[in-house]
């Protein structure tokens, strides 16, 4: 063999190595589900606090700011709670979304099965069942049993490393150990 078709063979073996490689890659990220960019209706990283606040006022009741560690409020109707932390320049970093088993008996205007505010932007729900997380997001990077406020949960823990770091990189997901049920989510961009 010349030199000439020796240089174009091992150029085809580099491309060919290269694309297989990429199919790999590729197929390899699409083995890890979605990622997920709002929460609440609220994307961290973009959303700013003050912005935020409005809206929230509007439809739910404020805590008191020491006693909730931060910027939250309830919906009195459902015992639904959005929690929010913000960095120096406002923008919002984590969401959290809650469910407690104590609420009022009021009628409210939303209904917390169909409200954004309590979801995903992939549309899971506190009330959901952890198999259709799974089945939404794959598999989580990590998980376990884990105990807040006396009340055994499972977490399942997803790391978004993988869509870059302009989005949310984490998100964890508590569900009711008995009843396999999501009462928890939280939405992290990666300056945290």
């Amino acid at each position: 063999m010349n030199r000439a078709s020796m240089k174009f063979w091992l150029c085809v073996s580099a491309l060919m190595l290269t694309v297989s490689a990429g199919a790999v890659s590729q197929k390899h990220n699409s083995e890890k589900g979605k990622n997920e960019l709002t929460l609440a209706a609220i994307q961290p990283g973009r959303d700013k606090l003050a912005d935020v606040e409005k809206r929230l006022n509007d439809r739910l009741r404020a805590e008191d700011a020491e006693a909730a560690g931060g910027h939250a409020w309830t919906d009195p109707c459902s015992g639904h709670r959005v929690a929010l932390e913000a960095d120096r320049a406002g923008v919002i970093q984590t969401i959290t979304i809650s469910s407690s088993g104590s609420h009022e008996n009021c009628k409210s205007k939303a209904d917390p099965k169909k409200d954004p505010l309590w979801a995903t932007g992939l549309g899971i729900r506190l009330g959901d069942l952890s198999e259709h997380v799974v089945e939404v997001y794959g598999a989580p990077s990590s998980g376990g049993p884990s105990v807040k406020q006396g009340h055994e949960l499972e977490l399942m823990f997803y790391m978004f490393d993988w869509a870059g770091t302009d989005v949310p990189q984490v998100m964890e997901i508590s569900c009711d150990k008995e009843t396999g049920r999501v009462v928890e989510i939280m939405l992290a961009f990666p300056s945290l």
